[in-house]
């Protein structure tokens, strides 16, 4: 059986461009008499608001948009992520770095998909474990998981390269887990087959597939959507206040209309199938 998920965070309005995700993922869980999960990634400190999460749901409902089954808070899995970081650690893969956002710009001489590539600075140092990150070290990592491959729905088979990102952290100062540690722990508790999210996110698969080998996690298709753009060819996004859907569903805009639309490929804008990695619809 097929089990999609939409998972937003209640770090700000939702907008077009997750109106189409939660459509895609609806409506492809739907067409296959599947199921369609909701969870909301509430694990940021400094940006989740609960007073957000009511507005979220009222949107999916106004939208014509059911899901099955209670909605799923990533702060109540904190436990599992944690537990993660220890199996990680136990292996030797994970290593704790104290460097700043700061410190990896000024030292990086590399890209990644994900922006600078951390020069490995603390790896194989001693450093203070007081708010230190967990990083993992990828050639370790990449060594002992070995070929690995992975399937997207829209582009085909995938070798899996998480070499490509150099040493990601996985356990944050600031936050229980990263995005890929959180993202791929809770798809594989929630069952889910068909990971549905944004093309700006594409890259980000090579991660997950070696995190998945790593913690002997099951192993879903993807399927990366293109982007809803603004009309500048930049991506529908929460920081550049995108209209949101709360504010048209308070003017008494048709949000069933508006899916349909979005299902017609009537877009205000345009769509795109690129975008900077790690950022969400």
């Amino acid at each position: 059986m097929i089990r999609t998920r939409f998972a937003p965070s209640p770090n700000g309005p939702l907008h077009l461009g997750h109106a189409y995700a939660a459509v895609v993922a609806h409506d492809l869980a739907r067409a296959a008499g599947g199921e369609f999960l909701l969870r909301i990634e509430d694990i940021d400190p400094g940006r989740s608001r609960a007073d957000l999460v009511d507005s979220i749901l009222a949107n999916l409902e106004w939208l014509g948009l059911a899901w099955d089954g209670p909605v799923v808070f990533q702060s109540q899995r904190v436990g599992s992520y944690a537990a993660a970081g220890e199996r990680l650690k136990a292996l030797g893969l994970l290593y704790p770095c104290q460097c700043t956002r700061a410190d990896v710009l000024a030292a990086s001489s590399e890209s990644g998909p994900d922006g600078p590539l951390y020069p490995g600075t603390c790896r194989g140092r001693t450093v203070s474990l007081e708010g230190a990150a967990w990083r993992l070290d990828m050639t370790r990592a990449a060594a002992l998981a070995g070929p690995l491959a992975w399937d997207d729905a829209l582009a085909g088979p995938q070798a899996a390269a998480p070499e490509q990102f150099g040493d990601v952290v996985l356990l944050r100062k600031e936050a229980p887990a990263s995005y890929h540690l959180a993202a791929t722990l809770d798809d594989a508790a929630d069952g889910v087959t068909l990971v549905t999210r944004g093309a700006d996110l594409f890259a980000a698969t090579h991660v997950h597939r070696l995190l998945q080998a790593l913690l002997n996690l099951p192993v879903p298709t993807w399927h990366h959507h293109p982007l809803l753009v603004e009309g500048d060819g930049r991506k529908l996004a929460k920081r550049r206040r995108s209209p949101s859907l709360a504010d048209r569903r308070r003017a008494g805009e048709d949000g069933r209309a508006l899916a349909d639309a979005l299902r017609a490929g009537r877009f205000p804008a345009g769509i795109s199938r690129g975008g900077g990695v790690g950022e969400g619809v």
